[in-house]
């Protein structure tokens, strides 16, 4: 049975957020897979928990998860790139968010990601997960703009394929996912097979070149819109869909 907390958020995100509609599940492959999306802030990860089709588990910074980090966290990552007016009402709301975040947070179906010593504990729980054909979805992007779509992505999550061929022998896929709230969709791209013969470095390059271009090139192809970005910018700095030249 899931908290209270949890199950409030969950039908205030279906409240306040569009329905996400999925377009291009057939490109999920019928086993586990990896599944990497643009953040378009909190879009990505809340469609996800809500409209993802499929058994899955999100990657969550281990700090949102852990009570006594949620305010710091929250506040560098979602709104210290607000306008500085706002700013010191936003730094008192990360204040009251600790509790309820970590409580909705472990409640949803997700994996913490550790970045210091536990981190290969990340590696470990979501090749479980994918052991037990559950979908792991990952939101890597940084604050570094590849193009108008997406920011570039870190490539540490590609080590996860690594471990898990490692203790499967089987390699797993990687699918791209376009979160687009303005149109209400959630589309996904066709997938790239790791490769366990290559050097991880250009492996994770190569996934990541191909994932950022597969989700941006799903951009462009639908309909005018604006593109929620990684960073929690003023509205009227969305860019648009449209492939620069």
């Amino acid at each position: 049975m899931k908290h209270p907390v949890y199950r409030i958020f969950r039908k205030a995100a279906t409240i306040l957020m569009p329905e996400f509609k999925v377009e291009g599940a057939e490109n999920l492959p019928q086993g586990p897979a990896i599944i990497v999306g643009n953040h378009s802030q909190a879009y990505g990860p809340v469609a996800a928990e809500v409209y993802y089709p499929r058994a899955h588990s999100t990657w969550c910074i281990s700090e949102m998860m852990e009570k006594e980090k949620v305010a710091d966290y929250a506040y560098k990552d979602f709104w210290s790139k607000k306008p500085l007016p706002l700013r010191p009402l936003l730094w008192l709301l990360s204040r009251l968010l600790p509790t309820v975040a970590s409580i909705a947070l472990t409640n949803a179906e997700t994996t913490p990601v550790y970045r210091d010593k536990r981190l290969m504990k990340t590696f470990q729980l979501s090749t479980e997960k994918l052991k037990e054909n559950v979908d792991i979805v990952i939101f890597p992007e940084d604050y570094t703009e590849h193009n108008n779509i997406v920011h570039k992505f870190q490539h540490g999550f590609v080590h996860v394929a690594k471990y898990y061929y490692r203790q499967t022998g089987e390699a797993i896929p990687f699918v791209p996912m376009y979160v687009c709230p303005k149109l209400g969709k959630l589309v996904f791209g066709k997938p790239i097979m790791y490769d366990p013969t290559a050097k991880i470095d250009e492996e994770s390059e190569r996934i990541c070149s191909y994932l950022q271009d597969s989700i941006s090139e799903i951009a462009y192809s639908l309909p005018r819109h604006r593109v929620v970005p990684y960073p929690n910018v003023s509205r009227k700095h969305y860019p648009y869909n449209e492939r620069k030249n």
